[in-house]
């Protein structure tokens, strides 16, 4: 590999211009945009409709409980579409030619953690709502 610092410098010159456009138009619209602060500029906006009450109500801690358990699964079922990806047989090998018994145990061991941990949230009840 032969290479040296030249070799970059269209690239350090891009995100140069690139940083200084968007400076440039940070302090251009700053500086140039109408800066008219009214009353009814300045109440909240909630998606066209009236604002009702305090937005400072507490929210159940299930709901909290649920986003977080749902982003967490996702997350893990995300790890798999790799893996499912590269579990193919394209030589005629064997089911196994892609990543070897070693892949499918680790994912076997994968799958048991994930189920077990599912297990556990039902078991603590912290998918029902009703209390």
């Amino acid at each position: 590999m032969t290479g040296n610092a030249s070799d970059y410098l269209p690239i350090v010159f891009t995100i140069a211009v690139a940083a200084a456009f968007v400076l440039f138009v940070l302090f251009v619209t700053h500086k140039l945009g109408p800066m008219r602060k009214t009353k009814k500029k300045l109440e909240t906006f909630e998606c066209g409709i009236e604002v009702q009450g305090n937005a400072r109500i507490p929210f159940s801690v299930k709901y909290f409980l649920v986003a977080i358990l749902f982003v967490l699964f996702d997350v893990e079922v995300i790890f798999m579409y790799p893996w499912a990806v590269n579990f193919r047989d394209p030589d005629g090998a064997g089911p196994l030619h892609g990543l070897g018994i070693f892949g499918f145990f680790e994912m076997i061991s994968f799958m048991a953690v994930f189920l077990v941990g599912f297990y556990y949230i039902l078991k603590k009840g912290a998918l029902k709502w009703e209390d």
